[in-house]
């Protein structure tokens, strides 16, 4: 029965539950209150997995993986709270400017695994990704539909806006997309542009000061001025291989010492003389006549 109305985590507790409560004389109510925790809990959980999966954020890009510690102090301070995510129950922004190599991805991508963690659903899409996928819906004449679909998503993440230039077609459906989401949905968007340089996106002032205006009202704004990370990275990584480099020469070039020992003369020892065998002397070399 259990299973027929789709409570599959009451369902395969219901005997373990059902022992315990005997054993510790619970009533009723209290063993139907345990079976529906574990059933709400086991719910949550999948819909955690079916969020992250849907999401499209990487995987190792968490909080458990960013260095707070070579953040800047200021961005570092606001990540607990940017976490909780109330700026995404009141529609507003979180905007992330710095120089490529900075880590406003990683960044961007830990907030939403941890909107995700609380149940936000999320969408991590690269800005140029997001453009083409609209224009096709255009094309299509679906892109009324192709915003309602993207408004089931609590925040959108677009990465590095403005990375590539937009045709004015492009950029006119990345406008629709911001104005739709205006002060209803929450976006995140990382970019290497500042806001004077934004004129490169949206191509007339008019329709830039418009979308900057829609972004940037109810926005908190990151400036990611810490070192590039990707460069330290690469130079650790160097040092690491010179070091290597260096070991195995030093390995191959060593030639082990021969310890040569000078040859030893031997001189041959002469033989004892007998006095009793010496050379008979002439009878004149001994005076005798």
């Amino acid at each position: 029965m259990l299973r027929g109305l789709k409570l599959s985590t009451m369902n395969t507790h219901a005997e373990s539950v059902a022992a315990q409560a005997g054993r510790e004389s619970w009533s009723y109510e209290r063993y139907l209150h345990t079976l529906c925790e574990l059933e709400l809990s086991e719910r949550g959980q999948r819909r955690i997995e079916r969020n992250l999966r849907a999401s499209g954020l990487p995987l190792e890009k968490d909080m458990a993986t960013l260095d707070r510690k070579k953040l800047p102090v200021a961005v570092a301070r606001m990540l607990p709270m940017l976490s909780e995510g109330g700026w995404v129950s009141r529609g507003e922004n979180v905007l992330l400017f710095g120089l490529p190599g900075r880590g406003k991805t990683h960044v961007a991508c830990a907030l939403g695994h941890e909107l995700v963690r609380r149940g936000r659903r999320v969408l991590f899409t690269p800005t140029f990704a997001l453009v083409q996928r609209l224009l096709i819906a255009k094309r299509d004449l679906k892109l009324q539909k192709e915003l309602r679909d993207l408004d089931g998503f609590d925040v959108v993440i677009l990465d590095d806006l403005g990375y590539v230039q937009q045709s004015r077609e492009e950029m006119e459906v990345l406008f629709t997309f911001l104005a739709e989401r205006y002060e209803r949905k929450s976006v995140a968007i990382t970019s290497n542009l500042v806001f004077s340089e934004w004129g490169k996106i949206f191509k007339d002032e008019m329709t830039t000061a418009a979308a900057i205006d829609r972004v940037v009202h109810h926005a908190t704004i990151l400036e990611m001025t810490n070192q590039s990370v990707r460069a330290e990275q690469a130079g650790e990584a160097l040092k690491a291989a010179a070091a290597r480099t260096t070991t195995t020469t030093a390995a191959t070039t060593t030639t082990p010492t021969t310890t040569t020992t000078p040859a030893t003369t031997t001189t041959p020892a002469k033989a004892p003389v007998d006095p009793d065998e010496t050379t008979p002397t002439s009878a004149a070399q001994n005076g005798e006549v």
